[in-house]
């Protein structure tokens, strides 16, 4: 009689492992595809393209970013002479590094917060009232040319809607050069990027407080749960960890990702690089320059940085409501 390699032989007291040889990686491979086919073949579109337009792009870049390439001749492998002239030659990078670090620990964590304690007030409104609510918090996210109204805001002549109200209440004299003054340019490119962070991650949690069972509500106050804050903790936050994972990826993300912003109000480059992002360098490297095998490093080292940052941050929230 044939023996299952999930089976022993007993013989007595004492165990004998099946004589039969496990299955290889292949075969037990071979027959998951075969089973699970289905799935597969509803996921090959999705998985076809991520690898075409995201995984290719970035292990290329990699590659790229080890060679010397100006998009006119082939690439010519230069090793780690790139990196090299990154981080001991280019005073501006590690400019542009400073900032990044500065506005993501600020606007990562604040937008993400925000993002959590807006979607939990409104979620508890009426339907019509929650729909217009987050539409309304929602917009800014959408517009298109929103940097024109923080222009008219920090504008440097006495006609800006900051300046003008400094001055008529007697604060200042002189009109600000807001946007061209070094020391506040950042402070500006902060409270606009908070102002602009109310986007898919808001949507996302908005979606997660829909999906809480309120059944366990019933039961936390069995348990004894008397408040609020202990309902948030140990029932709302682990019942949505998969939109919480989501919302940190994309804040942070947004974080690190910041360059619209400081173009369209500090000007590229900014005064004395003080509004210089890691993306805008890039951009300076890339796309005015042509040097793409250096572009390709700083690509590198910010990939580098936002994946460490959401493999943190991520260990972090497993550990909400334990």
């Amino acid at each position: 009689m044939a023996h299952s390699p999930l089976m022993n032989e007993k013989k007595g007291d004492v165990l004998y492992p099946s004589k039969e040889p496990k299955a290889s990686l292949y075969s037990r491979f071979k027959r998951a595809l075969v089973i699970h086919r289905h799935s597969y073949i509803l996921l090959a579109p999705y998985a076809i393209l991520f690898t075409m337009f995201t995984v290719l792009p970035v292990l290329m870049s990699i590659l790229i970013s080890f060679t010397h390439f100006n998009m006119l001749e082939m690439p010519k492998f230069v090793g780690w002479q790139n990196y090299t002239r990154l981080f001991l030659e280019d005073d501006i990078f590690l400019i542009a590094v400073k900032n990044t670090l500065l506005l993501a620990t600020i606007t990562g964590p604040i937008s993400y917060i925000a993002c959590f304690i807006f979607a939990w007030l409104i979620n508890e409104l009426s339907p019509k009232l929650r729909a217009f609510m987050t539409l309304v918090f929602y917009a800014p996210s959408i517009s298109g040319n929103i940097f024109f109204i923080w222009q008219i805001m920090f504008s440097g002549d006495r006609y800006g809607i900051i300046n003008g109200l400094l001055m008529k209440i007697g604060i200042i004299i002189e009109p600000i050069l807001w946007l061209k003054t070094e020391a506040y340019i950042m402070p500006i490119i902060i409270i606009v990027q908070l102002w602009l962070s109310l986007g898919t991650g808001f949507l996302a949690f908005i979606a997660g407080l829909q999906t809480v069972d309120r059944t366990l509500f019933e039961a936390g106050a069995v348990d004894g749960i008397r408040n609020r804050w202990q309902e948030l903790w140990y029932i709302t936050l682990p019942s949505m960890r998969p939109q919480l994972m989501f919302g940190a990826v994309i804040q942070l993300t947004t974080a690190f990702a910041v360059a619209d912003v400081s173009i369209n109000l500090a000007g590229f480059p900014s005064v004395n690089y003080a509004g210089e992002t890691i993306v805008t360098h890039l951009i300076d490297f890339g796309t005015i320059r042509f040097e793409m095998g250096f572009a390709s490093a700083i690509a590198t080292v910010l990939f580098i940085l936002m994946l460490s940052t959401n493999l943190f941050v991520q260990k972090m929230l497993r550990k909400v409501g334990e």
